[in-house]
């Protein structure tokens, strides 16, 4: 817009960026990365005493889907079981203090969530924990679908 005088009459943009960007960063920081780990096509088994997972503060989950074939699933792929604990296994040691991460028994503090198909077989599931174990993971959760019993 311009004056009788000669200068011109620009709108500060610099708080509606300002707004922009605080929103942006809101979003970001408010966002769960960890449900897009979860494969919604598994059919999850019906415990009628399932109760949600408890956590504490900060706590490290690493999820497993595991199929009907006994593959684990990351995002919707089938991955290799050992390869992949191993690495899930090396980023949770880098948790540790440095005197507990050079020991190779030392208890990881991830827990590991098993999301596993109702129709999963028993030796798969057992592989998994097993491969789990054999890295240094100690806490388990397995998931369940919770349904009420309306006969209760």
């Amino acid at each position: 817009m311009s004056h009788g005088d000669g200068t011109n009459a620009e709108p500060d943009w610099t708080p509606m960026l300002d707004m922009v960007f605080q929103l942006v960063t809101f979003f970001m920081l408010v966002i769960n990365f960890k449900a897009a780990n979860m494969d919604l096509s598994l059919k999850l088994p019906v415990i009628g005493s399932a109760r949600p997972l408890e956590t504490e503060g900060g706590e490290d989950f690493l999820v497993l889907n595991v199929n009907k074939k006994g593959e684990v699933l990351v995002y919707g792929q089938a991955v290799p079981l050992e390869q992949y604990i191993a690495n899930e296994a090396a980023a949770s040691r880098r948790k540790l203090s440095p005197d507990a991460a050079k020991d190779p028994a030392a208890e990881l503090p991830s827990t590991v969530v098993i999301r596993a198909d109702k129709g999963v077989p028993f030796k798969d599931l057992n592989r998994v924990f097993t491969e789990c174990q054999k890295r240094g993971f100690r806490k388990f959760a397995l998931k369940a679908f919770n349904m009420e019993d309306p006969s209760a």
